[in-house]
């Protein structure tokens, strides 16, 4: 509606007060999820609104919708929409706990460190979720602790590692979603982009663990496959790799999981309808804050905060490594503050956006950094719904969050190899990036 005003740094209030009201109410009650997230945003969409005072109610009103109805918006609603209904229905299902049983299964004993990490970072690139992996892993973990000569810290740190591995990379994660609609280039694009920072992380945890930590001990459980109940992850991973919309990947997925579910009985048609909804409604929240955040970042450009962003970034970056940098640090400062890295990147992402476009860093590899920064961060930090889901199962009385971050090898890692593909401009061979290279 309007033209972008010049540079204002006033403009940037509403940002503000969401973090003073965050991330004061965390620290002054002790508790990160004691305030949440969309009352915090919901405040400052109303300040947002209060302070465009060169409009009427109604043109503020409609300035805020447009951006809380930007195209990319509506598509990421549409795919956590999609991917909340596939990741219910596999699980009710039963394929995260079959995905759990064969990677155990398969899993040689004297191994058992290394294996629960690799096994937590199948399961988290299939589920999409970190949190939802560490639930499902942790209380294993837990057990498995008690036969071997290991902390339980190291058994629980290789479940969150694992974990971030596959919040980083699964095509179904919240924090793939939002990076890439934010940063406008296919999930294709940034899987590979993606693949060849996390992939030596992922790799030289593995060896860690085989060699630092070996055990004779077998688990004392019985573990069969039912390798029907893996393939909705296994098509999914598959079909988002060879390049199909996500939307139509998630959709089918559904269809697959839920033909699979009434020929093995494990639900009727009212019960995966039920799961679909259920699905559904775990994403609302989210959706919730996407449209918020949608329309206090459309108020912010046009009273000029983007543009003052801009400006500041572009006086401390003279070059595209400096530009991706920037994109790190930015995510991770949200981050810090939000303890949601989902959240993170959608508030960062359209100036990260702005900054990649200025300085020619191409959306694939944007994408990639704001993901792995800020899954780095949020793999990280003590007060994460990371860490805590892990010492909530094993219970605050036996383990800590710091046993755990002893232990953290994978995101640590991670946060190094992001840090050396900037330094040595390491270029990842995607579609994207051929086609540019090419023309």
């Amino acid at each position: 509606m309007g033209d972008r005003k010049s540079g204002n740094p006033w403009a940037l209030l509403p940002l503000g007060v969401f973090l003073i009201l965050y991330l004061v109410t965390s620290l002054v009650t002790g508790d990160f999820y004691k305030m949440p997230v969309v009352v915090a945003f919901l405040v400052a969409a109303l300040v947002a609104l209060i302070m465009t005072t060169d409009l009427d109610f109604s043109a503020r009103v409609e300035q805020f919708s447009e951006g809380a109805g930007d195209r990319n918006i509506m598509v990421m609603c549409l795919i956590f929409v999609l991917a909340g209904a596939f990741a219910r229905v596999s699980e009710q299902m039963g394929a995260t706990t079959a995905t759990v049983d064969m990677g155990l299964y398969l899993l040689p004993p004297e191994v058992l460190i290394a294996g629960l990490f690799v096994i937590s970072c199948f399961i988290s690139i299939s589920v999409g979720t970190s949190v939802g992996t560490i639930a499902a892993l942790a209380p294993i973990a837990v057990g498995l602790s008690g036969q071997m000569p290991f902390a339980l810290g190291l058994t629980l740190g290789a479940v969150v590692g694992g974990a971030m591995f596959g919040d980083n990379l699964s095509i179904i994660s919240d924090t793939t979603i939002a990076a890439t609609r934010t940063q406008g280039c296919s999930m294709k694009d940034k899987f590979w982009a993606n693949i060849w920072i996390v992939l030596p992380a992922a790799i030289i945890t593995v060896v860690l663990y085989l060699l630092l930590f070996q055990t004779e001990i077998a688990a004392s459980e019985e573990y069969t496959i039912h390798i029907w109940r893996v393939l909705p992850y296994i098509f999914v991973l598959i079909s988002a790799i060879a390049g199909l919309h996500v939307v139509i990947v998630l959709s089918s997925g559904i269809l697959v999981a839920g033909s699979i579910g009434f020929i093995q009985e494990s639900f009727n048609i009212w019960e995966f309808v039920q799961a679909v909804s259920n699905g559904i409604g775990q994403m609302t929240e989210l959706i919730v804050i996407c449209l918020l955040i949608g329309g206090i970042a459309e108020l912010i450009r046009y009273n000029g905060g983007i543009e003052y962003l801009l400006n500041a970034i572009r006086k401390k970056i003279d070059s595209q490594k400096g530009a991706e940098i920037g994109i790190g640090i930015l995510v991770t400062l949200v981050n810090l503050c939000t303890a949601n890295n989902t959240v993170a990147i959608i508030v960062s992402g359209p100036i990260a956006r702005q900054v990649a476009d200025r300085f020619g860093v191409p959306g694939d590899r944007s994408a990639s950094l704001l993901d792995t920064f800020s899954c780095f961060t949020q793999g990280i930090i003590p007060y994460g719904a990371q860490i805590l889901t892990a010492v909530s199962v094993a219970g605050t009385a036996v383990v800590s969050p710091l046993d755990v971050m002893m232990y953290l090898y994978y995101p640590y890692l991670l946060g190094g190899s992001v840090l050396i593909s900037i330094i040595f401009r390491m270029k990842p061979l995607s579609t994207a990036a051929k086609k540019r290279a090419s023309a």
